[in-house]
């Protein structure tokens, strides 16, 4: 019986469009910008620390920048841009520059999940903090309350079988009990691996290959009688 579900964001309850054609870019052009009038900020400096430390070198805090440009334009998931990114996007949401897009069917279904005693949890590559801020600000209000965690690649590589053990771990539910949505198909053998159940949303694709994992088109599609 499934008492917990797990869900990823980009391309599974939110459009993968969103991501790469308004957040990133949003990020990308302030991001000389914010780097330079917050480097006074504590919080700030320690992730640009973090930079330096994943970069092996002394940087000056334009040179800062100009890296997490680079990782922007390479979409690593790197934890320090992904935090720093989250904090652009804070600028945004609270300007009304742009709302969290989630797919009518995700918002309908996780509202019937809730209802019905299931506990939602999130792991994306966005940090917690946009996770919560994406959530937080879409066309059908705060969506926040329904999740009881975030997780983000702090705890692990989305693709490492540890890293679903361990979230698995921290909210106190049998792998087996934990159903893992997710448009990736590593991210899935990774969850699979570590004992979850499966499901692949397949929104925008024409594959149907052999797969190991259940597929839906949608939320509404997703069998939770597992």
């Amino acid at each position: 019986m499934i008492s917990g579900i797990l869900t990823d964001i980009e391309g599974t309850t939110s459009s993968i469009s969103f991501v790469k054609d308004v957040l990133f870019p949003y990020s990308r052009e302030r991001m000389m910008s914010f780097v330079a009038h917050h480097a006074d900020n504590p919080d700030v400096a320690k992730l640009f620390d973090e930079v330096r430390s994943l970069c092996g070198m002394e940087l000056s805090t334009v040179q800062v920048a100009e890296q997490l440009i680079r990782w922007i334009d390479e979409d690593r998931k790197s934890p320090p841009l992904k935090a720093l990114q989250g904090m652009i996007w804070e600028e945004g949401y609270r300007k009304r520059d742009y709302c969290g897009h989630i797919y009518e069917d995700a918002v309908r279904k996780l509202r019937e999940w809730k209802a019905q005693g299931i506990d939602l949890y999130v792991f994306s590559s966005g940090s917690v903090h946009a996770q919560k801020l994406l959530f937080g600000h879409t066309e059908y209000g705060d969506l926040t309350p329904l999740f009881s965690g975030y997780f983000d690649t702090r705890i692990g590589p989305k693709q490492d079988a540890d890293s679903y053990r361990e979230i698995a771990r921290q909210i106190g539910l049998p792998p087996a009990s934990i159903l893992f949505l997710s448009d990736v198909e590593g991210e899935l053998d990774a969850a699979k691996s570590a004992g979850f159940l499966t499901c692949q949303l397949v929104r925008e694709s024409t594959d149907s290959g052999q797969t190991a994992h259940d597929r839906a088109a949608d939320f509404d599609a997703i069998n939770i009688s597992l």
